[in-house]
């Protein structure tokens, strides 16, 4: 959906196409921590007012999150006042995240369905450059999942 949804937090985002800024995705809670992913992402792409940019399509899905900071910038701050944005983007490409848990207090943990114990992990995604518009790159990224067969 067009807001930040986790694994444990995703029931009530549609699956869609959305759009928006790098920006507009960023949610400043009360300190700067790791923020803005979106679960069960077939593609995404990133691309400036020229429609230049970069296109990732999941094989089969993602989890990602896109900031104008470092995740080093998000450390050792107490205010997202204190943060100075980078002059490009931090694209985050992940298979899955732990839930955030929180069922009755944001002191919960996550339910153990939700955690990602300690193991090998594999995921695979096709990076691609981009020119054009939104709908472009949806048929894109439609050819490359199918030439995929993940």
């Amino acid at each position: 959906g067009p807001h930040e949804t986790y694994q444990d937090r995703n029931s009530g985002a549609r699956i869609g196409r959305y759009g928006g800024t790098v920006d507009e995705q960023f949610v400043e809670y009360s300190r700067p921590q790791e923020n803005g992913n979106k679960t069960d992402v077939r593609w995404v792409l990133l691309s400036n007012d020229d429609r230049v940019g970069l296109l990732a399509v999941g094989h089969p899905l993602l989890e990602v999150s896109a900031w104008n900071f470092r995740l080093e910038d998000l450390e050792g701050v107490r205010h997202h006042y204190m943060m100075t944005p980078r002059p490009y983007v931090t694209l985050n490409l992940d298979l899955k995240q732990m839930g955030v848990g929180g069922d009755n207090s944001w002191g919960s943990r996550p339910h153990a369905k939700y955690l990602l114990p300690p193991q090998e992990y594999e995921y695979a995604f096709t990076l691609a450059p981009h020119s054009g518009s939104a709908s472009d790159a949806m048929s894109v990224a439609r050819e490359i999942r199918l030439r995929e067969r993940y």
